[in-house]
């Protein structure tokens, strides 16, 4: 069965849990933006999606790339659907009208990148970067370099690389050593080897536009001396740039995804924002490619909950141990979707999905509010929230994308540890989504050393109090969400203060405390989907993931809270120096 997308699920969240479509409107890029629009949108999306990449699923995994003296091809029908994708318009949805987009809100780009892939990660790979690749061209690059190249990443003609990794630099990119030297006519030579880079060579697209993090002459050590630069396959001229790829990697997952390990030699580049400051125009594209990485996670457990759902309805297996009304008087065993054991498998991986979606369509909402609300004070709120939350949903999200399909796959017993169901796929596609673009321990220490505690918690403290003024502004009255945001805030000031007296502390609880913020947010995330789903066939749809929430997913958070809290205690029982 190959994955489908559902927009009507979409069409809640946006609609009735979010406004989405209202609050864009008010932005004045969107003026046009209504909810018809954007329900034609997502069927659109959905039925290309659907008709074109899903089918190509299987063949990518199954017959990979291959690797010929430096060249990449890639699977049977990737090269075609991807022509459709962009000739269709699907990369430039949120592109500026004046690059060439349809300039249209981050947040639809968001959800067709969820449904890519849910339906093929191993496709998505190839045009997962282009939006992040766009966005720190456009923001940094100088007019030539913007009037060239932004056209047609916009469009998706071209594809991107981001190249950060380097064999003894992974998470650590203080220790690259790539180096750039400038040229007379303003352009530089870049040499180096690079690892780990996803698209680096293939036969999608006729250039491939590569983001190179290195070191000009006398910068200095560390991550403070890093540059950025561009350095196309093709040069203007169409000639070749001494841009090699070396090898593909052999991978547990991701077979449709060319893996590269490039060289460089001498490459031909130009400088992207300025001297030593390559992070900050880097980080444009980290953050957008670390939400895109969440509803990866959120895409890939979605794809998996199918399969063991439709497989469950199919299945018979033994006797439940109540009579259910499916029993035909010939049957000799009952539908697996009947056993409480696999039926608590399937709600409680919807209550991830559904509760998250929610969280990151909101971050993806938010992004456009950041950029085109005319009150400043309100893009500032947006702000601290993306900032806030996106390591956040990186980190859980991810988790959750491999250990969920891990437990749909146990719905089929010994049949999803074959080939034939597909299941098995989406364990092993889904399990790198936890180490790229930076860890989700990495995730965790962004998100309580560098963002929580510098400010003492009081950006923290101050979007939990935005949350809470939220649900009594929906009319809400979930004490439990409420008194969850209490919790938090409380647990926060802890942190702040024990951390005073053991500066190790926050790396050592870093993930357990990602894991109560997460909770928390889904607490609220619920606590809005049960306001909206408010009439019978609403409810119908929502109500069994919701209790699915509150049974079986909630309760970690009393288990995460105390963890952490007992770390604080134990700081404040160790004895003076």
């Amino acid at each position: 069965m190959d994955y489908q997308p559902r927009p009507e699920d979409q069409r809640f969240i946006l609609d009735a849990v979010l406004g989405a479509s209202c609050r864009l409107n008010g932005l004045a890029p969107f003026g046009e933006f209504d909810a018809p629009l954007q329900s034609q949108l997502l069927e659109e999306a959905g039925r290309f999606i659907g008709e074109v990449i899903a089918p190509l699923n299987r063949v990518g995994d199954e017959a990979g790339c291959r690797f010929d003296q430096g060249s990449v091809t890639t699977p049977p029908g990737f090269r075609e659907a991807y022509r459709a994708f962009w000739q269709a318009g699907w990369p430039a949805l949120s592109a500026a009208p004046e690059d060439g987009g349809q300039g249209l809100p981050a947040l639809l780009s968001a959800i067709v990148s969820e449904w890519l892939s849910a339906a093929n990660q191993g496709f998505n790979m190839a045009p997962g970067l282009l939006h992040g690749a766009y966005e720190c061209l456009k923001h940094h690059g100088n007019d030539e370099l913007k009037q060239h190249y932004l056209p047609k990443l916009a469009s998706g003609e071209w594809l991107a690389t981001m190249c950060l990794t380097e064999a003894h630099a992974g998470s650590d990119l203080g220790q690259v050593r790539t180096r750039a030297t400038p040229q007379a006519d303003g352009s530089h030579r870049v040499s180096g080897s690079k690892i780990f880079i996803s698209g680096g060579e293939h036969d999608l697209s006729d250039n491939i536009v590569h983001l190179v993090l290195c070191r000009l002459p006398d910068a200095p050590a560390g991550p403070k001396g890093l540059s950025l630069v561009l350095a196309p396959k093709l040069l203007p001229d169409g000639t070749r740039n001494a841009i090699h790829c070396e090898r593909i990697e052999e991978k547990m997952g991701l077979h449709g995804s060319p893996t590269c390990q490039m060289r460089l030699d001498e490459a031909t580049c130009w400088l992207i924002g300025e001297p030593s400051r390559g992070l900050q125009a880097m980080f444009v594209m980290m953050n957008s490619a670390r939400l895109l990485v969440a509803l990866q996670g959120i895409g890939l457990l979605d794809a998996a909950w199918q399969k063991a759902d439709a497989y469950a309805r199919e299945r018979r297996q033994m006797r439940a141990p109540q009579v259910p009304a499916s029993r035909g008087p010939n049957d000799a065993a009952d539908l697996i979707v009947e056993h409480p054991a696999m039926r608590r498998i399937l709600d409680t991986q919807r209550a991830w999905i559904d509760g998250a979606r929610v969280l990151t369509y909101r971050t993806a909402l938010l992004l456009d509010v950041a950029k085109h609300d005319a009150d400043k004070g309100v893009r500032e709120r947006a702000q601290r929230w993306c900032a806030l939350i996106t390591p956040v949903l990186k980190a859980a999200c991810t988790q959750q994308g491999f250990q969920g399909a891990s437990e749909c796959l146990q719905v089929f017993g010994g049949h999803g540890y074959v080939r034939e169901s597909g299941v098995e796929q989406i364990v092993r596609d889904a399990r790198v989504s936890m180490i790229y673009e930076g860890t989700n321990e990495i995730q965790a220490i962004d998100l309580l050393v560098r963002k929580v505690l510098p400010d003492g918690g009081t950006g923290m403290g101050k979007l939990l109090v935005e949350l809470r003024d939220e649900l009594e502004a929906s009319r809400d009255t979930d004490a439990d969400a409420q008194r969850r945001l209490a919790q938090l805030r409380y647990l926060t000031t802890t942190v702040a203060m024990a951390s005073h007296a053991d500066p190790a502390l926050p790396y050592e609880v870093a993930d357990d405390y990602l894991r109560v913020v997460m909770l928390t947010l889904m607490a609220w995330a619920w606590a809005r989907i049960d306001v909206a789903a408010s009439d019978e066939a609403d409810l119908a749809r929502w109500s069994v993931p919701a209790a699915a929430f509150r049974r079986h997913v909630l309760p970690e958070f009393d288990m995460r809270l105390g963890m952490v809290k007992r770390a604080c205690e134990a700081v404040s029982l160790q004895p003076a120096a």
